[in-house]
């Protein structure tokens, strides 16, 4: 069976595709180096459109509308630019509520095409670039510690780790954050209420790691512009051991967070990376593998969520669970040393 990899990797080389969501331009180019928040390639998305009522505006009517309209259809225009009039005895005007661009006049009206800021893509990740994609982005690579978790909010920043959650299930108050932890990302644990979520905001934090967090705070979550990864999921589930070791253990490096979407199709995931030196580039970690007997794995569903253990024997066939239900499964041994019967759709490889 085809086992999804869980990476929490010490030392590792990675190569992050940083892509437009629409064709746009690159700005960097091969053998570039780049930090967290160097912008990769920029694009413009959908343009926002106003449309001015000459008309009403100057209280003018027929033709007396369109030979007030002083611009003409490919115009720039500043906000403030007189568009229309003057008209009647106050001379009234139209103005540009925008910096932009005319795109058609009559009828009695102006329809201008607003000039937003470019969509700018960050690099995410610090690193050389090896490879450009065509008006898309690029490929950077960096050598570092990699902690993959399961869900984050879309956000993406850079800064120091500090450890807050002195156990891997310790619950974050929102007493915890105070202005010390200002421009920092924080490592706590679960996350209960979405008071917390806007306590760091407040700071404001660069970025938040959690172990896991309830169901009810998504929105919440979702709605902060500092990225949260969560490494285990939703519910009160302790962070596996691997995991916070290995970031409890980095306080006060310099971390990227980069909360993406779990995508399993493409095997995206959030996660944090911490670089380090390395005197060679290490080989590329794979994102499937097969289950068997020795691998070491992450268990992500119930009773065991969060639990880390040893492949002990692969089980022939189908197998009744405790629940009647029939599965391929494994007998898998904990760290407590218990060995007990986990279904393979519950268990990803831990590499």
């Amino acid at each position: 069976m085809i086992a999804q990899i869980r990476h929490v990797l010490p030392l590792t080389t990675i190569h992050r595709e940083r892509i437009l969501p629409i064709p746009g331009k690159v700005l960097v180019r091969k053998g570039q180096r780049v930090i967290t928040t160097d912008t990769v390639a920029e694009t413009r998305l959908t343009p926002e459109h106003l449309l001015l009522d000459v008309a009403r505006g100057l209280r003018l009517y027929g033709d007396r509308a369109d030979k007030a309209i002083q611009c003409r259809p490919g115009d720039k225009v500043a906000e403030g630019d007189v568009l229309a009039g003057p008209a009647g005895l106050t001379k009234r005007t139209i103005r540009s509520p925008r910096n932009g661009r005319v795109i058609l006049t009559g009828g009695g009206q102006i329809l201008i095409e607003v000039e937003n800021p470019p969509f700018e893509l960050r690099a995410g990740y610090p690193g050389t670039v090896t490879e450009l994609l065509d008006d898309q982005g690029a490929i950077i690579e960096s050598t570092g510690a990699l902690i993959q978790g399961v869900w984050g909010n879309g956000r993406i920043d850079f800064g120091l780790l500090f450890v807050l959650a002195n156990s891997p299930g310790e619950i974050l108050q929102s007493s915890q954050l105070d202005v010390s932890l200002r421009g920092s990302i924080a490592l706590a644990g679960h996350c209960q209420n979405g008071e917390a979520l806007k306590a760091a905001g407040d700071l404001p934090l660069r970025g938040l790691i959690l172990s896991s967090m309830d169901v009810s705070v998504v929105p919440v979550a979702l709605r902060m512009r500092y990225p949260i990864v969560l490494i285990e999921g939703f519910g009160h589930i302790p962070m596996n051991s691997a995991a916070y070791k290995l970031l409890s253990t980095n306080g006060q490096r310099e971390v990227a967070i980069n909360a993406e979407q779990w995508t399993p199709l493409t095997g995206v995931r959030p996660e944090i990376f911490i670089p380090l030196p390395a005197a060679d580039s290490l080989p590329r970690p794979p994102d499937t593998d097969e289950f068997s007997a020795g691998q070491q794995v992450h268990v992500f569903r119930a009773p065991y969520a969060g639990k880390i253990g040893k492949i002990v024997e692969l089980l022939p066939g189908m197998n009744a669970l405790t629940n009647g239900l029939s599965t391929q499964a494994a007998l898998v041994e904990m760290e407590s040393g218990e060995t007990v019967l986990i279904p393979l759709a519950n268990l990803e490889v831990l590499e």
